[in-house]
Formats: structure tokens, sequence, C-alpha cells
């Protein structure tokens, strides 16, 4: 494996931490305590490439490899983690999954704009019932003529008040289970739809989720991605690349509790000098280092191991399920830290082990990474 990036992957991270510092860092307190989201960001973050970083150019995209994007999410996640899962579900679940599924009319009409970051897509997948077990689909959309008609609601959709585009798994054959699941693009704005109140939430505040409900709501056929039945074996691949994102974005934050521990251990004093001089600190920073480098190692494997066209599912199950972990440790770590300033709003380590804490969760949970890779080894 080569661990040397190229000049074009240096220069997508330089440009990533850049932007991050001057254009995001200066608002993120405010819009985390007010829960306001980013769209003027959002807007600039696509006018820079980076809401369709890994689409290819005849769709509006960067056409960048994984790489480049793991890179650019982690610099983004480790100022703004909002801003990190913002990106990942347009990046990693809504384009990929148009790119790789979708008709030429879909690609031609919602993927260019989302790629571009004219528009921004949400991945609705899960449901009051149907969490980690997704085949448990009670959103049913039944053909009708030129439509399909949808009737049920989806929650914790990220981005859901402020998406365009919505991709939606929902039951076309009730008989077939999981086989009788399928995916349709649905338009903010068309009849039938609506979406909740934003979810008042302990982190990722700037990103708003709320649910969304179908009554009987007409999409047009032509809006189906891939066929009949074949959703939620779209649900499952495209998460695989989500993984990868969020396993991105938990590097993003423990890497930002890891910095804000060094800075603060060297300008704390205690007993007559810094307190980065006593062991019990240079443990944790120590031990902080040590896990930050492991999971970017996975990560940044899961990553070759996509753009190389193999299979994927076990390593992006390895990056997420570790990634996440150490991102909550190294935050509780930074806290321990800074003591009691460590819990009040003033330092960012609060803010970073608030925002860790749902990557143990979305996008599969942890036990359900352990679950996908054990398969892997006992298939």
């Amino acid at each position: 494996m080569n661990f040397e990036f190229t000049e074009e992957q240096i220069m997508i991270q330089e440009s990533a931490k850049e932007f991050a510092v001057n254009e995001i860092a200066p608002t993120a307190i405010e819009r985390d305590k007010n829960a306001v989201f980013p769209a003027e960001i959002v807007k600039q973050m696509g006018e820079l490439g980076f809401m369709g970083m890994m689409v290819s150019p005849d769709y509006g995209g960067a056409g960048m490899d994984t790489i480049s994007y793991v890179l650019a999410m982690i610099e983004i996640s480790k100022v703004d983690a909002s801003l990190g899962v913002v990106m990942s579900v347009n990046n990693s679940l809504v384009c990929w999954g148009l790119e790789s599924y979708g008709s030429d009319f879909i690609k031609e009409k919602y993927l260019t704009p989302l790629a571009q970051g004219k528009k921004l897509g949400s991945f609705a997948l899960s449901e009051p019932e149907a969490g980690s077990d997704a085949t448990k689909q009670k959103t049913t959309a039944d053909k009708d003529g030129d439509f399909y008609i949808l009737n049920g609601i989806k929650n914790w959709i990220s981005n859901g008040q402020s998406a365009d585009y919505h991709l939606v798994m929902a039951t076309t054959d009730k008989e077939k289970a999981h086989k009788g699941i399928s995916t349709f693009l649905v338009e903010k704005g068309t009849e039938g739809f609506e979406h909740g109140v934003k979810e008042d939430k302990l982190g990722i505040r700037s990103s708003d989720t709320c649910s969304i409900t179908f009554d009987n709501c007409k999409v047009p056929v032509e809006n189906l991605v891939w066929e009949e039945g074949k959703g939620f074996n779209f649900a499952m691949n495209t998460l695989n690349g989500g993984r990868i994102g969020i396993a991105s974005q938990a590097i993003g934050i423990a890497e930002a509790s890891m910095e804000a521990s060094i800075k603060y251990a060297q300008e704390r004093k205690a007993f007559g000098k810094e307190i980065a001089k006593f062991q019990a600190i240079q443990f944790m920073i120590s031990d902080m280092a040590v896990k930050i480098d492991a999971a970017k190692m996975l990560t940044y494997k899961a990553a070759a191991v996509k753009d190389a066209g193999k299979s994927y599912v076990s390593e992006a199950a390895m990056a997420k399920l570790y990634a996440s972990k150490i991102s909550v440790e190294c935050a509780l770590d930074a806290i321990q830290i800074h003591g009691g300033y460590g819990y009040v709003r003033e330092y960012l380590v609060e803010r970073y082990l608030r925002d860790s804490k749902i990557t143990e969760i979305y996008e599969g949970t942890s036990e359900i990474q352990k679950i996908i890779i054990a398969r892997s080894l006992l298939k």
C-alpha cells in the first residue's frame, strides 16, 4: 500500500482545511447553540466541488477519488461535524447511489445539480419501526398508471428539511419482504410530501434532522431508481460507502479533540509547570495519537479498496466501527484534560463529545458493524 498522497490529494486536503478554518469556524459555535442550518456555507462548498467530489465531471462532479474525499471530510469535520454530515450524505449516500444505479434521465435531471451543489439531497431509509432492521419497511409505493403513490413516514432524516431531493425506500410488493422494497427520488414540494419539525439533538445541531411523511404522494414512474425490488440492495450498497464518510467525520472530531488538548496542556499550569509535562497528560495525548492514526489507516484502506473497484464492505465497517469508537474516547479524554473548563461551552471540547456520539449510531450502529464484519469472516 502506498502511504504517499498525490499532489492533487494534498491540494484538496489543504483547500478543505483553509475553507473550514476561514469560512466554517467563525460561525460554528453560534450555529451549534441555535441549531441553525448553514445554507450559505453549503452553497459555497458546492461551488468549491465538495458536494459531488466523486461524481464524474460528465454529471457536474469533481471526478476525485475516495482518498481525496476522506481527506476533505476529515478537515471539514474537524472544524464542524455538522457540515461533515451534510457533506457526507450528499456525496456518499445520494450522489453515489444515483450515479451507480440511476437512469440517464435521473442522472441528467437530478444528479448533476446535486453534484454541482446547486441542490441538496437526503437518504430516507429509517422508519419509526425500521431502524437497524431496515427490512421492515412500512412505507408503501403502489403503482397507478404513470405514477407510484407513496404513503408512510420516515424518521431521523439528515438534511430532511433542507434537501431538495429525497431518496426514499418504500415497499412495492409486501409478499416479497426485503426483495419487494424499491427506491424513489421524491422532489421537495411534491403534493403529499411534508417534513416534520427539526429534532432537538444532543450533537451535530447545525445539521437538520427531521421526519418526513407521504400522504398519497404521487411520484412519476421515471423517478424509480434502479429497478422494482432492488431498493434494499440499493440502500445496503450505498451505506457501505457512507460508512467511509462517517469514519472520516469521526476522525475529524477525534483530531480536533487531540489538537485542543495539546494546546490547552501547553498553556495550562498546575503545581508550577505546564500540565503537558505531567506523565498522566502525556499518556492521554499519546493514546489519542495512536488511536487516530490507526483509525486513519483503516479508513484509508477502505477508501483505497473502494477506488480499486473491489468489495469494501468489511473494510468500511471496520473503519466506521473503530473510528467512531475512538472519536468518543478522544473527546472524553479531551474533557478530562481540560478539567472544569472542558465542561463549559466556552471551550470546544464539550461539543466534540456531543458530536462524536452519533457516529456510533447512524449509518449502522457499532453493533451492526460487528455483525457485518463477523459475517464476512464466517461465510
